[in-house]
């Protein structure tokens, strides 16, 4: 069978390279699609890839794993939606845009609801699988766990804090807990990455640098993909940034600052006075253990690390009984979009 690896965000990388690995188990060849302005940090050019929307015609794929919200209507193959994040309140999660024949879901919160949606339209299935982005081998999680010592030995610290802001203005928490940042720093048992989004306000971005520059346990990342980082932290402080779930699916604590998101799994503060007791709260007893674990089983219940695995296999299933749609079926505007942007 073929298929095409569509990426149009630097994210995509993240939650289909897992997959890619199931693809060559199988024996699948596979065609990465790469939007032009990713082609520089591509992670993979020693494999089949392109930016032409034409070489995907020729390709003649027999399913497109898209962990986006559009896809090319008018390319053959089914055309499985992924998602590319788990904040399943943000407006638009669960809007059906009809680009696709296939949801694989993370978890019964995410099923139930496209399963109603199913029903509605009749013109898509879901099946349950878990998250492929999850899917992080045991050998990488050691070599987390080692490096994760080293941090700690080297700066004597005893916990590691990821401060991951989001970069709207409107909702960003930088400028206001800078200082409070600092406070954390100086208490030399926390060590603190700093990871910012790559749109944020590069005077918000100096300011954290200059910080950086004054206390040695503050170290701002430049890695884009942030997986590892979650893995090395035990505690996030962000605002309102669809990360939170990544991190709290690792049965780790949060804390927010004026978010916007519902705030029933973790600490949500309004004042910034009250970020370095809250950490301290937080380290010394962990409030919100429960409430997380209602949201990983609802969320993302898999931990065998073999959703790719068992989206590979719904794939399968769904084709042999159901056949390879040729074409969708969409409306004129849909189609226009779609014409538009990529013919």
């Amino acid at each position: 069978m073929k298929c095409i690896l569509f990426c149009e965000n630097f994210y995509a990388f993240g939650i289909l390279s897992p997959l890619r690995d199931e693809l060559e188990k199988n024996n699948f060849d596979y065609l990465w699609y790469i939007s032009p302005k990713l082609q520089k940090e591509f992670p993979f050019k020693n494999e089949k890839y392109t930016s032409k929307i034409k070489d995907l015609e020729q390709f003649t794929s027999d399913f497109i794993l898209v962990p986006g919200n559009e896809v090319p209507h008018f390319l053959r193959g089914l055309k499985v939606q992924l998602f590319h994040g788990l904040a399943g309140e943000k407006k638009g999660h669960f809007k059906i845009r009809h680009y696709f024949d296939l949801y694989l879901t993370p978890g019964p919160y995410f099923t139930s609801r496209f399963q109603k949606l199913s029903n509605t339209y009749k013109d898509f299935k879901v099946v349950e699988t878990g998250w492929s982005k999850f899917d992080i081998k045991p050998i990488k999680i050691r070599e987390f766990n080692i490096e994760k010592s080293v941090i700690l030995t080297k700066y004597r610290a005893k916990k590691i804090i990821i401060y991951a802001p989001t970069f709207s203005p409107r909702l960003c928490s930088a400028k206001a807990l800078n200082s409070e940042i600092e406070i954390l720093a100086l208490n030399s048992e926390n060590f603190i990455f700093v990871k910012f989004h790559d749109l944020m306000d590069k005077k918000i971005v100096s300011e954290y640098e200059k910080i950086s520059t004054r206390h040695n346990n503050i170290v701002i990342i430049n890695d884009r993909n942030i997986t590892k980082y979650l893995y090395l932290s035990d505690l996030m402080i962000t605002d309102t940034s669809s990360v939170i779930y990544e991190f709290l699916l690792l049965n780790k604590p949060v804390i927010t600052f004026k978010t916007k998101q519902p705030n029933k799994s973790w600490e949500n503060i309004i004042h910034t006075r009250d970020l370095s007791d809250k950490v301290v709260r937080n380290f010394n007893y962990d409030f919100f253990r429960k409430e997380r674990v209602e949201i990983i089983n609802e969320y993302h219940p898999y931990k065998d690390c073999k959703s790719s695995e068992r989206m590979i296999q719904a794939i399968k299933h769904h084709i042999e009984e159901y056949g390879i749609p040729e074409k969708r079926n969409l409306s004129i505007f849909r189609k226009f979009i779609m014409n538009k942007k990529y013919k």
